[in-house]
């Protein structure tokens, strides 16, 4: 597809009177940067050009779609973040923002810039945050389609083209809304999921239950349970079973009588040395010294 950039707001032969579709679309691109060259390019009218040191506020809404390359991306209240290929960020009006694809890589963005009362309603649902205004979209086909029909229907005009863009990006927005709700259902039901699983570890730590017969358990592949798990909660299930084995190990020590061969078989472990030698390296003394260590 060919570079193409168009400023509708700047343009007065398109200021003409329209219904009104609670979104107008004022700007719509789509540019390759190269590698070695100065980003944003000086074609940009005043108003959306800026330069790195001083950032930019815009006074509209834009959706920017990074459909390939990478760069960084940074926005008031938010630090400097990598965008990899397939990252959405929004731009909402008034808020101070910059952003550029790395020099050596460069990148491919879309972009369309849009305001209207039915925009400003969208853009204040909970998915929709100035503090997080990046989306991980990922390649979408459909999304890219419709992308480039906006483009098109900008590019050639005729009868009804703002209002056919206008529905286009409605049509954009409500892609990115689904993708951002059904993501935030994953999550929760991750989490969630993630949270039974601490339960069950937590009612068998007296047993030799493996990590792999707990993702049996909860019918899930125990690939995905790992990196979920560890996701969630900074550590892989197996070191997340055996630390709190060891907890429970250090207050039977400190509060009962049972001897250390009895702690180590009611927590699961298969020997006492295997227990002393773990616990040692744990809790950096060994079991008979931390049970008399005040």
């Amino acid at each position: 597809m060919d570079t193409f950039r168009k400023y509708i707001h700047a343009d007065h032969s398109d200021q003409k009177e329209q219904p009104d579709w609670g979104i107008k679309v004022l700007d719509v691109g789509h540019y390759v940067h190269p590698v070695n060259t100065v980003y944003p390019d000086s074609k940009h009218p005043e108003g959306y050009f800026f330069e790195w040191d001083k950032g930019r506020v815009l006074a509209e809404y834009q959706l920017v779609y990074i459909a390939s390359g990478t760069g960084v991306f940074e926005a008031e209240k938010l630090g400097k973040v990598d965008i990899q290929p397939g990252t959405l960020f929004f731009l909402y009006p008034g808020i101070w923002h910059r952003f550029k694809p790395d020099t050596n890589i460069g990148w491919t963005e879309y972009w369309v810039g849009f305001e209207g009362s039915y925009a400003s309603h969208l853009m204040k649902q909970e998915c929709f945050n100035p503090e997080r205004p990046l989306i991980q979209m990922g390649f979408n086909a459909e999304f890219i389609n419709i992308f480039i029909q906006l483009i098109d229907t900008i590019r050639f005009g005729g009868a009804g083209s703002n209002q056919l863009a206008a529905c286009l990006t409605i049509q954009l927005l409500g892609l990115v809304y689904a993708s951002a709700l059904l993501k935030a259902q994953s999550n929760s039901r991750k989490t969630q999921l993630i949270n039974n699983i601490k339960y069950s570890i937590h009612e068998n730590l007296n047993t030799n239950i493996s990590p792999e017969e707990l993702a049996a358990k909860h019918n899930v592949s125990y690939a995905w349970f790992r990196k979920a798990f560890k996701e969630i909660t900074g550590k892989s299930p197996g070191q997340y079973q055996l630390n709190l084995k060891i907890q429970k190990a250090g207050k039977m020590l400190k509060e009962t009588d049972l001897s250390i061969a009895e702690v180590a078989f009611q927590n699961g472990f298969e020997s006492e040395y295997y227990f002393s030698r773990i616990f040692k390296s744990k809790m950096l003394l060994s079991p008979s010294k931390y049970r008399n260590h005040s």
